[in-house]
């Protein structure tokens, strides 16, 4: 059988059928209902993380291993890029032993593509400093399992228009009816080109994206409650009083006064007294280590669609998604 190569660079790169694909499989392997036979015996993945991971780096590891390819990992500094290789001489390398590349950088999706250049190995963005793209398909996936849908739901996120935000905001306006708020502290909202394209695609998708930067007013009838730790790893902020301008965004119980019946996610590691109280990430309301469980469910599910054919027809799942232009 001849292996497929794809790549997942950033969210905007999967069609929509992709997108669907990738979280029927993901809630599949979930509900132990997909095939987790070694379907991708015989491929080695490289595991390279240039910055801390215990959840994606844990996900994709042992995701790789059951299905039964065999991996190995490389350290921040273990690749000769430190010594001012080129980032395309490397993949030139790599790409002649590696059959997957899963890859947490400090650098621009550009880097990634890079890599994903030569052809033969198949790239997957674990983390870039602009998009967490497999953290919005972990995310997609706890929500899908949860509430048996995506269209129509109401997502409240607090906090940094990070690496995550980016990502979520580019993979919720794919579907229908969903409603997106992002509450951000000023100056540290979505970057332009990502909310630009997202909004593009709510428009197609008659989803409804929108910012701000208080906590004041509004907020009732949300689904879901979501925030981030306020220091992403290996970033810095601009402004020295910053945790000043962060302080009210932090999630408290009061938020569940509108939205009683709304579940709270993050994505983890979490800062208890910071971006959020301890009793709501620690509460009832709080899915965020399911959360964490399905990052391997998706990581499985990716690696899968990157290496493996689709079927011709897939199996519907209970949420649809509208093409958007790709």
């Amino acid at each position: 059988m001849t292996r497929q190569v794809r790549h997942l660079i950033s969210i905007s790169d999967l069609t929509d059928r992709d997108c669907r694909y990738i979280l029927d499989q993901a809630v599949r392997f979930a509900d132990r209902r997909a095939d987790s036979r070694p379907m991708l015996d015989g491929l080695v993945a490289g595991i390279y993380f240039r910055k801390t991971s215990t959840r994606t780096r844990a996900a994709f590891s042992v995701g790789a291993l059951r299905l039964g390819a065999r991996i190995v990992t490389f350290g921040p500094d273990d690749l000769q890029t430190n010594t001012r290789e080129t980032i395309d001489d490397t993949a030139r390398v790599l790409s002649g032993m590696l059959d997957i590349f899963v890859a947490r950088t400090t650098g621009s999706t550009e880097e990634l593509r890079a890599f994903s250049a030569p052809g033969e190995m198949r790239v997957i963005n674990a983390m870039s400093a602009v998009e967490h793209p497999t953290q919005a398909l972990a995310d997609l996936t706890t929500m899908l399992r949860r509430f048996g849908r995506l269209d129509g739901l109401r997502v409240l996120y607090v906090g940094e228009g990070n690496s995550t935000a980016a990502a979520l905001a580019l993979a919720l306006t794919r579907f229908s009816g969903v409603e997106l708020e992002l509450r951000t502290p000023a100056g540290y909202g979505l970057a332009e080109d990502v909310r630009t394209l997202a909004a593009k695609q709510a428009a197609l998708s008659g989803s409804l994206l929108s910012e701000r930067h208080d906590m004041t007013g509004g907020g009732e009838g949300f689904d879901v409650i979501y925030t981030t730790r306020w220091q992403t790893t290996g970033t810095s902020k601009p402004d020295h009083d910053w945790r000043e301008l962060f302080a009210p965004f932090r999630v408290s119980s009061e938020l569940w006064r509108a939205s009683p019946q709304a579940i709270f996610m993050h994505d983890l590691p979490a800062h208890r007294g910071q971006e959020v109280t301890a009793d709501v990430l620690d509460g009832p309301a709080s899915i965020a280590f399911d959360q964490a469980q399905n990052k391997l469910y998706s990581a499985m599910a990716v690696l899968t669609w990157c290496s493996l054919p689709q079927p011709a027809e897939m199996t519907p799942a209970a949420y649809t998604a509208t093409e958007a232009a790709q």
